[in-house]
């Protein structure tokens, strides 16, 4: 296996096992908290907001390392 298809795997396992854990403490707890269909589908989708800012502030502290690497590394 290549460098480039060990990064590759590396990330989608990480990434898969991110997405589980969103799932498992935040959209399952949010969706049993709620009795009725609309309640659920709308924690459901409120739960989105939830993954898009965690989204972001992964992808804002990726950014802030590569622009950082220099003072990082060194």
């Amino acid at each position: 296996m290549t460098n480039a298809g060990a990064t590759i795997l590396i990330g989608a396992t990480c990434g898969a096992l991110a997405l589980v854990a969103f799932v498992w403490f935040i959209a399952w707890p949010a969706c049993s908290a709620y009795s009725r269909t609309w309640e659920r589908a709308a924690a459901a989708f409120l739960s989105l907001y939830v993954l898009a800012a965690l989204v972001l502030l992964g992808a804002a502290g990726g950014a802030a390392i590569a622009y950082y690497w220099d003072r990082i590394a060194a």
